[in-house]
């Protein structure tokens, strides 16, 4: 039974999700001046979106709220605070995805106070509406069913979490795995192949002293 239902994305997908996400913002009329990014699962959407849109100038702003796969802090928060003049600018906001929506919420609130900008509106390549407290002001995908998205820029980040799961409930149980057990485990439990071969991934965890 899938425990955590996964979708692994791929950069042939993140490309044609901002794509269309610059799209839709142009075709709202919206002159955007500068784009904000939400470090770090913005980033890349943003620099995509600035090119497709012609933007020059692309802020970041890193907060904090699924610091570990599919498990999020209590409270979303800005991690390192700092000010500057965007008096009379258009801004967009740009996230990966709004589950919760308090990541988006918290970059907008704290743009309007620290920034000042003309207008701020918000942009995601995905929303999940069923599950987000609040809806961007432009997103390129709605999804419905709750999902943990793969972003070819967490893969290995993930897969090393996600992995961890597996090894820390088998670890209860006293019951050791070798490379393929983990494969299958990781194909039941998440419902996707795994996008890095397990041994590569098991090699990562232990030199960074995971297991």
């Amino acid at each position: 039974m899938v425990k955590i239902p996964v979708k692994v994305v791929t950069w042939d997908d993140i490309v044609k999700l901002s794509t269309n996400l610059s799209r839709k913002i142009r075709e709202s009329g919206y002159n955007v001046d500068v784009i904000v990014a939400i470090a770090r699962g913005g980033l890349v959407p943003s620099r995509i979106v600035a090119d497709v849109l012609g933007v020059m100038d692309v802020l970041s702003i890193k907060i904090e709220h699924w610091v570990e796969t599919a498990s999020h802090t209590p409270q979303a928060k800005v991690k390192y605070n700092y000010t500057l003049s965007l008096d009379g600018k258009n801004v967009l906001i740009i996230d990966d995805i709004t589950d919760t929506g308090d990541s988006m919420e918290l970059a907008r609130d704290y743009v309007m106070k620290n920034f000042h900008p003309e207008v701020a509106k918000t942009a995601t390549m995905q929303h999940i509406s069923t599950a987000s407290k609040s809806t961007p002001d432009f997103f390129a995908e709605e999804v419905r069913d709750w999902t943990w998205f793969m972003y070819p820029w967490n893969y290995w980040e993930d897969m090393i979490n996600l992995v961890g799961k597996i090894l820390k409930e088998k670890a209860e149980t006293k019951e050791k795995l070798d490379s393929n057990e983990i494969e299958r485990d990781f194909r039941d439990s998440y419902g996707v192949l795994p996008p890095i071969p397990i041994e590569d991934v098991i090699k990562e965890m232990q030199y960074r002293n995971k297991i």
